[in-house]
């Protein structure tokens, strides 16, 4: 499957962004999809991820401002970032998984090639 991440962009703190995700190829709806981010100078970071089945997660630095939803018809996974904060500057990743841990970045077998998010003070 082969992924194509758009809506990074320049945003002030408060605001907000919706990232999407478009995959190609295979059946979309049999995968597993997540979102990761990488801020400059800092490691990869899980954000968010979806199952095939639609239950969602999040990570705690983002539970309660982000939300990730997928679109089977449309083939696309979503990130909506509401209440942005200078610390979630970074490019972001959307990512597609069979089977795995899903804040496992070593599970994602398919990786877009990001978006960068930046959210000024």
């Amino acid at each position: 499957v082969q992924l194509q991440a758009s809506g990074g962009g320049l945003v002030q703190a408060g605001g907000s962004l919706r990232l999407s995700c478009a995959a190609s190829g295979r059946t979309f709806s049999n995968y597993n999809m997540g979102w990761f981010r990488q801020a400059p100078g800092k490691e990869r970071e899980f954000v968010a991820s979806i199952s095939w089945s639609a239950n969602a997660f999040h990570a705690d630095s983002v539970k309660g401002r982000f939300t990730i939803s997928r679109d089977n018809a449309k083939k696309t996974v979503y990130l909506q970032m509401n209440s942005l904060k200078p610390e979630d500057t970074a490019v972001y990743y959307c990512a597609a998984y069979v089977s795995g841990t899903y804040y496992d970045a070593r599970s994602y077998n398919y990786w877009g090639q990001g978006t960068l998010v930046t959210v000024s003070s």
